[in-house]
């Protein structure tokens, strides 16, 4: 028997911002966006839906007088993943 794999996760973006923000501290908007080659509102909306899963946490301010959100991976944020990444493992183990 296959093990489920999250839904939330099993989206390609959502999957790349949660296996970016698993190796660093916290990463930025533009930082993500570049990363990922999203655009804004696909990236604005996706982060929106794993935030609401209480996975990342974001965080609004600024940069002098220039708007900036920062992403962070929270604890239910990484074990989702570990949890999801360990599920993939399975599937290709068999």
């Amino acid at each position: 028997m296959f093990p489920k794999l999250d839904p939330l996760l099993h989206s390609e973006l959502r999957l790349a911002v949660m296996s970016i923000l698993a190796e660093v501290e916290s990463a930025d908007f533009s930082y993500l966006k570049k990363q990922t080659s999203s655009t804004s509102g696909n990236l604005s909306v996706q982060l929106d839906k794993l935030s609401a899963a209480n996975y990342i946490s974001v965080e609004k301010g600024f940069k002098g007088k220039v708007p900036c959100t920062t992403c962070k991976i929270t604890e239910t944020g990484m074990e989702a993943f570990h949890n999801y990444v360990k599920a993939l493992q399975e599937y290709i183990s068999k």
